[in-house]
């Protein structure tokens, strides 16, 4: 009797495996949606649309993106833990989703519970000013702030993102206050440092149309070396900053995705990123493709999970026990 139970309930799982493999190799059959972390109009909105639209003709089915601002660019990451894992369903992961546990209050794992497919690209960041600034340098940006305690006001892409982390770390280091003011997305962001709300904003380069119209000035980037579209902004660490940050970003699904379904993806969205389009839509932000394959990506996640402690902890931001 026991033996009979046994080889029945070897037969049902070699049928349900066998199942889910044939569901697997038919995905996807109806739209994939790909939940992005910042609105419309951005840089990141811009690139991941192009990229959506070279993989949905190979996968055969759309891409549809869906914008998921706020948070800190964490809720397309929050979305997959209430998606069925079954492809349908990808976001966008910013490095921000690394910091959640240590900041906020979270019942999921960053590393553990996403199921990562690849590494697609990474932003290119820096500082700006209006071009009419009496700010002409990162010398001027320095000593008035020094003058004024914090009363020098800046953007970013919202609290908790890599520009807000990198810009306090910059003020800690320099010794100097500086009044953060976070919005939704570059979009926004723009909108407000051209309309005279702020006096500067750390950014990925989706200030590079507004630099190249003579609208905004960049003093400083924050690459290893100068970015081929702004020779003339020193980086950081030429400034006596030993801090490179490039923040790169990519694509995951829900915790338990089968992995030929999570191939499949990973499959798509690499022939992706190597057609001309998207290299295209990256190099107007002066962004390249920054590639990972899977196993990489889970790596890379695990490792600046760790790293984003330090950072959290040494600004003293993160959460009280």
């Amino acid at each position: 009797m026991q033996r009979r139970h046994i080889i029945q309930w070897g037969a049902a799982a070699m049928a349900a495996a066998t199942l889910g493999s044939a569901s697997a190799q038919s995905f996807p059959v109806k739209p994939i949606k790909l939940v992005i972390a910042f609105p419309a109009g951005g840089p990141t909105d811009i690139t991941m649309r192009v990229l959506a639209e070279n993989a949905g003709r190979i996968l055969g089915q759309p891409v549809i993106v869906e914008n998921k601002p706020g948070a800190g660019g964490t809720l397309p990451a929050q979305a997959l833990q209430g998606a069925a894992a079954d492809g349908y369903t990808i976001a966008q992961i910013p490095l921000g989703v690394f910091r959640m546990p240590y900041t906020t209050k979270i019942n999921w794992d960053p590393v553990k519970d996403i199921s990562y497919v690849l590494n697609v690209t990474g932003y290119a960041f820096g500082i700006v000013v209006p071009a009419d600034s009496p700010l002409k340098t990162w010398t001027h940006f320095v000593a008035w702030a020094k003058a004024n305690p914090g009363k020098l006001s800046y953007g970013s892409t919202g609290t908790m993102t890599s520009p807000h982390l990198t810009t306090e770390l910059i003020a800690q280091k320099l010794g100097i206050e500086l009044l953060h003011v976070p919005y939704k997305g570059s979009a926004d962001l723009m909108q407000s440092i051209l309309g005279g709300n702020i006096m500067a904003a750390a950014d990925s380069t989706g200030f590079a149309p507004q630099v190249e119209a003579g609208k905004l000035r960049v003093l400083n980037t924050w690459g290893a070396e100068r970015l081929a579209k702004f020779p003339d902004a020193p980086t950081l660490k030429e400034l006596g900053l030993d801090i490179v940050q490039n923040s790169p970003f990519g694509i995951g699904a829900p915790k338990g995705t089968p992995a030929p379904v999570v191939k499949r993806l990973h499959d798509a969205f690499k022939q992706a990123m190597e057609q001309e389009s998207y290299r295209t839509a990256l190099a107007r932000y002066d962004m390249v493709p920054i590639y990972m394959g899977t196993a990489a990506y889970q790596k890379f996640a695990q490792d600046t999970f760790a790293r984003e402690k330090a950072l959290v902890e040494k600004l003293g931001l993160a959460k009280v026990q």
